[in-house]
C-alpha cells in the first residue's frame, strides 16, 4: 500500500487499547511455521524456543500458543494478541524486484518498508539515520503508513508511545534483511515525555511558545497532544523510548553493541520547574555479529567537521558519550542531525565504496558524509520534498570545494577554516 498525504494530522491520545489473546481461536488448528519465522515475533531466540516447545521441527499452532504464555515472552513488532494472525496472513519476507546497487547515490522516495523490500539482501555495510520524534514535530509532509500491527499513522505520530516503538522494531527488522554480516546500524533517537501539549514544527516554534510569542489558544493549534487513557504512563514521565527500542532490537536476534549518548551543546532551554533540561540524545549501535566491521582509528583520524575527535570536549579515548554540536536545521528539515554524527558512525564501520543507507534521509546530512568519506549511499524518504533536498545536497557536496573548519572556537579564539588538497575527491586520512 502506498503512503497517503494527509492534509491534517489527527490529535494525539495515548489511550492504551484492551486485548487479549483468544487462544480458543487458535487451538488445533493444523498451520505450522519455521522457527526463525516465529523467533522475532515472540521475543526470544530460536535455542530457547527449542527449549521450550522441545523440537526442532517447525512450530505447530499450539506451540506458538505455548510461547506466547511464557513469562519469557516479551513484545516486538506485533502485539500478542496478533501474533498468530500475522503468521497465518504473511508468508516471511520475499524477494521484490530488486533495485541496482548505486555507482555514487541513489534517493527512492515512498514508503521505507516497501522501498526496502527492493534492496538486495545483505548490500548494505552501515544504517544510520535520525528518526522522527515521537509525538513531538509536525513535518512539512505527513503520509498514512499501514503498519503490521494493523495501524495506520505517519512514523512518529503514533496514538501511543508502544505504538512507535513497535514500528520503530517492524523497520529494525525490515533492515536487517538487507544488512551485511559484519554491518552496523546506528539509530538516533530521542525520548519523549508523556505531557498535554501542543505539537509544533520545530524547535524555534516551541521557543516562541515559550517566549510568550505564539498567541494561539489550545484549540487553535493545528495538532494537539493529550496525556490521559494510558495504561501506565502518568502526566509528565518520561517514556523511555530508546532503552525499549533496543531491548525489542535486542529479542529479534541483533546485537546491542552500546547506547550512545549524545550530548549537544547549544540547545534550547525548557520551562520546567520540576524535573531537570534534556540536554541529550540517543545514538543506539546494533549488529548481526558479536564483532561487526569497527575501526576505532576513524575516531582520531576524521576531520572534527566528520565526526573525529574534538580535542577541547573529547578525550581520546572513544566512549560511549559524544560531544557533538547539534544541527541549525538551515535546510528547512525540523529535525536534521549534523554531518559530524553520521560521518562519525560511517567513518567507524565502513570502509571506502561501502553501502550506508539512511532509511530517512530528510535533508541528506548522511548522505553528504558518505560521499565525502568515499562511501556510496542510498536514501529513502517519503516526502518528495525532502528527497528533492537531499539530491540537491549530495550533489553540490560531490562537486562543490569542501572546507573542513574546525568545531565552533572558545571564546576569543577565530575560526580558521581548512580546505582539502583537492576538494572534488573524498577525504582520506594521511
Amino acid at each position: 500500500m502506498d503512503p497517503i498525504k494527509l492534509a491534517k494530522l489527527p490529535d494525539i491520545k495515548p489511550r492504551s487499547p484492551i486485548t487479549t489473546l483468544d487462544r480458543e481461536k487458535y487451538l488445533g488448528q493444523p498451520d505450522t511455521f519455521p522457527v526463525d519465522r516465529v523467533a522475532p515475533l515472540v521475543g526470544m531466540s530460536p535455542i530457547f524456543i527449542r527449549k521450550v516447545v522441545g523440537k526442532t521441527a517447525p512450530l505447530t499452532v499450539d506451540d506458538v500458543i505455548l510461547l506466547l504464555d511464557q513469562d519469557a515472552y516479551a513484545e516486538t513488532f506485533i502485539r500478542r494478541s496478533q501474533v498468530l494472525d500475522h503468521l497465518f496472513k504473511s508468508e516471511g519476507p520475499r524477494e521484490s524486484a530488486l533495485l541496482p546497487e548505486p555507482e555514487s547515490y541513489d534517493i527512492h522516495e515512498g514508503n521505507v518498508l516497501q522501498v526496502l523490500g527492493h534492496l538486495p539482501r545483505e548490500s548494505v555495510q552501515c544504517v544510520v539515520t535520525s528518526t522522527p520524534y515521537w509525538a513531538l514535530r509536525i513535518y512539512k509532509e505527513s503520509f498514512w503508513v499501514q503498519w503490521a500491527d494493523g495501524e495506520s499513522c505517519p512514523y512518529g505520530h503514533e496514538q501511543t508511545p508502544e505504538g512507535f516503538i513497535r514500528h520503530t522494531a517492524e523497520v529494525l527488522f525490515a533492515l536487517s534483511r538487507v544488512l551485511r554480516s559484519d554491518g552496523s546500524i546506528w539509530w538516533n533517537v530521542m525520548d519523549s515525555f508523556n505531557t498535554r501539549t501542543q505539537i509544533r514544527g520545530n524547535a524555534l516554534e516551541a521557543l516562541h511558545a515559550m517566549q510568550g510569542k505564539d498567541k494561539r489558544s489550545w484549540s487553535e493549534h493545528e495538532c494537539r497532544r493529550y496525556s490521559a487513557g494510558h495504561s501506565y504512563l502518568k502526566d509528565g514521565e518520561q517514556c523511555l523510548i530508546p532503552c525499549q527500542v533496543a531491548e525489542r532490537a535486542s529479542r529479534m536476534g541483533l546485537y546491542v553493541k552500546s547506547i550512545v549518548t549524545w550530548a549537544k551543546t547549544g540547545t534550547l532551554p525548557e520551562p520546567q520547574n520540576s524535573r531537570v533540561s534534556r540536554n541529550l540524545e540517543y545514538v543506539i549501535h546494533l549488529s548481526k555479529v558479536r564483532t561487526p566491521k569497527f575501526d576505532k582509528d576513524a575516531y582520531r583520524t576524521l576531520p572534527v567537521a566528520m565526526g573525529g575527535r574534538d580535542p577541547r570536549t573529547e578525550l581520546d579515548k572513544l566512549s560511549d558519550v559524544w560531544t557533538i554540536s547539534p544541527s541549525v536545521g538551515g535546510d528547512g528539515h525540523g529535525a536534521q542531525f549534523p554531518l559530524a554524527l553520521p560521518g562519525r558512525c560511517i567513518g567507524l564501520t565502513t570502509e571506502p565504496n561501502d553501502v550506508v543507507l539512511d532509511p530517512f534521509a530528510g535533508s541528506g546530512n548522511a548522505g553528504v558524509a558518505a560521499i565525502k568519506l568515499g562511501r556510496r549511499f542510498i536514501g529513502i524518504d517519503v516526502a518528495k520534498d525532502y528527497a528533492d533536498q537531499a539530491r540537491r545536497k549530495i550533489s553540490r557536496a560531490m562537486t562543490a570545494p569542501w572546507p573542513v573548519p574546525p568545531a565552533r572556537p572558545l571564546a576569543g579564539r577565530p575560526r580558521t577554516p581548512v580546505t582539502t588538497t583537492d576538494p572534488a575527491r573524498p577525504w582520506r586520512p594521511a
